[in-house]
């Protein structure tokens, strides 16, 4: 773990020069560059500083573009683009050519962060013995939102290579000791639910208005339901079913609270649609002919009702921009002609061909949403989208292409919908293998199938009094069919979000093997299919390879076996 890199890194990217006044402030402020520890850590304001640094690391391109290609480069969803001729690193990603030396293989960038939010913890208690104006909610609600944002960097991390270097140790010195052995997946899993359990009741439940534009600042930092959202999707990789539940329904209720509170205590009719679900409708207005009105809600302005965490970038063009959008999906100059990614051939071909097996009918709005042209991805790259179906056929407008370099889409981590489909996910795992479901499996069935045609049902591109529901629940009554409707609901709703490799990784560590991987994987492929066929037989190969620099540093890390020379024991085949 190359620390010596980014031990200040902290400072550089977290601190201003004077107070804040709003959270809007908080969100926009420009760090400045060189502070000396010592004359540092005297009032809240610096502590701030530190937490606002540590976000827009988030939103820098290092971090951006891995999210984004950890998450989604090497799955079925994502195929070459005609302009990834600049980045070769990309290139053999998406061949699963991944070598040791490969740049997407560095991981400072999310080291760089945990570091921060480890000595926030350090010396914040500190400052509010020196402060009078910290008060110790603030102080402990300060220690949950950076607890929160380590928890979710290691959780990237281990996600991605599976067992990592961990601590929770500010590390300020060079005499530090700093070649860490990689400690084990489910150690570092547990560590991070404990520390969520720990904080979750002194996170923030709601900032102060601000603005008008509030939901800004309630969606774009660290929230109590931020961290209910991490301890859900966290448990259900431990496989702790009912935790995962027990905190997607407390997402759920708030997110429906909110919803009928916004509606002065009403529950709006336009939610009909969604079984009662807070969802945004896509139906634009009451004649029900024009949708997309969800898209861009929850994408084009951003910080949407449905949003329960995303990294926010502002519109000013002095702040950051969203450049991993732009190199990779698309931008107004490239967007004709797709950035470094595409949507694999067989999304592609699907839709040009109208078979619509992925996005299983013609009414499905994020069909027209996500992609254009057979494969250019525009999902993030655009702001608005109108679909009009008054003739009977799809009449479809996408407008609003960011510059390039201009992106000011926001990144979304959790959505009400993604929190809705890991309980369903956890709600299959729970049904039982028996043949016949029993008067238990029938229940978590049941609510399982309700969960996942809400959210179908929510992209219909047809009026209420009009919709047929698309998935028929008698075709899908077994533990195995109802779970491969999850996984189909996840890869159409959250395509493109940087979730759907982290999906067929967590479900091949559940069955044991990577056959449902690699079936999905192999579909994007024409060529070289045996030996990534053969390649995936190794469960370790899901996982990334250290690189080859943090080997070199730290003698204690010992390689990925599908990437090196098997000297160790993890080693598995199907």
């Amino acid at each position: 773990m190359r620390i010596k890199n980014i031990i200040w890194g902290v400072f550089a990217a977290g601190v201003m020069s004077s107070g804040l006044s709003s959270c809007g402030d908080f969100l926009e402020l420009e760090p400045q560059n060189e502070i000396i520890l010592e004359k540092f850590w005297n009032e809240k304001t610096d502590v701030d500083g530190i937490i606002a640094g540590c976000y827009s690391g988030m939103q820098s391109n290092n971090l951006m573009l891995r999210m984004m290609i950890w998450g989604e480069f090497r799955s079925d969803n994502i195929s070459r683009g005609q302009n990834l001729d600049k980045d070769l690193n990309i290139e053999n990603v998406l061949k699963e050519n991944i070598l040791a030396t490969n740049f997407y293989t560095t991981w400072d960038g999310f080291y760089s962060i945990i570091n921060r939010c480890n000595t926030v913890i350090k010396y914040a208690p500190g400052v509010a013995k020196k402060d009078p104006n910290f008060s110790d909610s603030e102080l402990k609600a300060d220690i949950a939102e950076v607890t929160a944002l380590r928890a979710l960097c290691y959780f990237y991390l281990i996600r991605t290579f599976r067992d990592v270097p961990y601590s929770t140790e500010a590390f300020i010195d060079d005499n530090q000791k700093m070649d860490l052995p990689a400690t084990k997946f489910d150690v570092v899993l547990d560590t991070l639910i404990g520390d969520l359990e720990r904080v979750k009741d002194d996170a923030v439940e709601k900032y102060p208005e601000a603005s008008s534009a509030q939901r800004l600042y309630q969606t774009g930092r660290i929230t109590k339901m931020a961290i209910y959202a991490m301890l859900c999707e966290m448990y259900l990789w431990k496989k702790d079913y009912n935790n995962c539940i027990r905190y997607a329904d407390l997402v759920i209720d708030r997110m429906k609270k909110q919803a009928k509170e916004a509606n002065g205590g009403m529950v709006n009719d336009d939610y009909a649609k969604t079984n009662g679900y807070p969802l945004i409708p896509t139906d634009y207005n009451s004649s029900m002919s024009t949708y997309g009105y969800a898209y861009n809600q929850i994408f084009g302005t951003g910080n949407s009702s449905e949003s329960i965490f995303e990294l926010t970038f502002m519109p000013d063009d002095n702040m950051p921009s969203n450049g991993a959008v732009s190199l990779c999906y698309g931008n107004s100059k490239n967007s004709g002609i797709m950035g470094y990614a595409s949507a694999s051939s067989f999304i592609g071909d699907d839709m040009e061909s109208k078979t619509f097996a992925v996005f299983n009918n013609k009414y499905d709005a994020r069909a027209y949403e996500n992609i254009m042209r057979g494969n250019v991805i525009i999902k993030y790259a655009h702001t608005l989208s109108q679909i009009n179906f008054s003739s009977g056929t799809a009449e479809v407008t996408v407008s609003g292409f960011f510059p390039e370099n201009k992106v000011k889409t926001n990144w979304i981590i959790y959505r009400l919908s993604d929190i809705m489909l890991l309980k369903a996910e956890a709600l299959a795992q729970l049904i039982s293998n028996n043949e016949t479901f029993t008067e238990q499996d029938e229940r978590y069935y049941n609510e399982a199938f309700a969960l996942v045609n809400a959210v179908n049902k929510r992209s219909l591109c047809q009026p209420l009094s009009q919709i047929k529901d698309t998935l028929v629940a008698t075709a899908y009554n077994t533990k195995e069919k109802i779970e491969l409707l999850v996984m189909q609901e996840r890869q159409r709703e959250l395509m493109f979000e940087g979730k759907r490799w982290y999906d067929l990784v967590r479900r091949s560590l559940r069955d044991g093997n990577t056959n449902f991987l690699s079936t999905q994987v192999l579909q994007k492929f024409t060529s070289n299919t045996s030996a990534i066929q053969n390649k995936f037989r190794k469960l370790d190969a899901i996982f990334w390879p250290y690189n080859v620099d943090e080997l070199k540093v730290n003698k204690n890390l010992h390689q990925n076996p599908a990437f090196g020379s098997g000297e160790n024991n993890s080693y598995k085949n199907n």
